[in-house]
């Protein structure tokens, strides 16, 4: 067999029998993964729990806004609400402190049943999103993100209401605490990149790919014979799927669920996420969650340390959301293209 240009060193024989993805997996890539696998050896249980755990579920969510927004041009609030729903119905089939109404499903049929209620909420709010455009797809999802807010909180029967369900844990699969910060940090690690690569498959697929062409041109698409209102509704099933993963570990994480959980100001959190780590690549989410996460940890003690009152720490967290998207409307991705592309063109120019 012929030598590859791929190769590392003369390897090129060797890389060419890889897979084509697999090639072209940047270096910088591979050290991200060793890094984060043996991160536990090296790092505190708060950063494993409080820090990377956070960024790894906040990140899913905001990728299931990512994929719809990004690959699909439907800016839907009702992600984190999905998820507030899948980890509602984690908590009402399961087991919580409130076994007066949660009805002790083992977790091998709980899970399953909170996923499917979650997609199939995601669907419907999707098929009634999608015969809208622009403002009228955010309006219309912030209106359900409200209206599942404000039903949760005056629900007692079904959802417990204000107070919602405590105690909420993992299985113990495996003889293994799953709440404890390193199997946890590695559960959240092992779906979120299972997300990741999820969504980079799909929007290579055909699927994918036809619906890049919708967000793009939705009538030149009909008029090619593609059902434009089912592809977006697929999509909207298809973010669902993670979002509501993604529910399940945030219940596990803080070990509750309550109205506050999808709120409208979570939602828009899961916006900002979004819109700050960019929408042009999967990955551009869970930066904006790490960004986010880092901010709301440590922006408290900043301001104590320089003695601001400790209650502006919102305010700390809007200025840097503010910076980021004001040098760059594209998020940190931006930002980073930039800073390529005047490194390429720099070297381009004659001396």
């Amino acid at each position: 067999m012929a030598a590859s240009g791929h190769g590392f060193g003369g390897g090129g024989e060797s890389t060419a029998l890889l897979p084509e993805w697999l090639r072209r997996i940047h270096p910088a890539t591979w050290l991200l993964a060793v890094f984060l696998l043996f991160l536990p050896a090296f790092a505190n249980d708060f950063i494993q729990l409080q820090v990377f755990g956070w960024a790894f579920v906040l990140g899913m969510i905001a990728l299931s806004l990512m994929f719809l927004a990004g690959y699909g041009g439907m800016v839907s609030l009702v992600q984190m609400t999905v998820a507030g729903c899948a980890g509602y119905m984690y908590a009402i089939f399961g087991h919580s402190a409130f076994m007066e109404i949660s009805l002790g499903w083992p977790w091998w049929a709980t899970i399953p049943v909170a996923l499917i209620v979650a997609v199939v909420f995601g669907t419907i709010s999707g098929a009634l999103a999608v015969r809208t455009e622009g403002i009228y797809t955010i309006m219309i999802t912030l209106a359900i993100a409200s209206a599942f807010f404000y039903f949760t909180r005056q629900n007692y029967t079904i959802f417990n209401g204000f107070s919602g369900f405590n105690a909420v844990k993992p299985p113990a699969l495996f003889g293994v605490d799953w709440k404890q910060a390193t199997p946890f940090y590695y559960l959240s690690l092992f779906f979120a990149t299972a997300s990741y690569l999820a969504v980079l498959y799909v929007s290579r697929s055909s699927f994918g790919l036809a619906l890049q062409g919708v967000r793009d041109n939705a009538r030149r698409m009909e008029a090619l014979g593609f059902n434009v209102t089912a592809h977006r509704i697929a999509a909207y099933s298809f973010a669902a799927v993670i979002a509501g993963v993604a529910g399940i570990l945030l219940t596990w994480l803080n070990g509750q669920i309550s109205p506050g959980t999808a709120g409208v100001g979570p939602v828009i959190d899961i916006l900002i996420i979004a819109v700050v780590g960019g929408l042009r690549h999967p990955v551009g989410p869970f930066i904006g969650a790490l960004i986010y996460v880092v901010l709301r940890t440590f922006a408290l003690d900043a301001l104590v340390a320089v003695g601001l009152p400790a209650e502006r720490f919102q305010l700390l967290i809007g200025l840097g959301f503010l910076l980021i998207v004001l040098f760059s409307p594209d998020g940190v991705l931006g930002l980073w293209a930039r800073w390529r592309a005047r490194l390429r063109l720099r070297r381009s120019e004659p001396y």
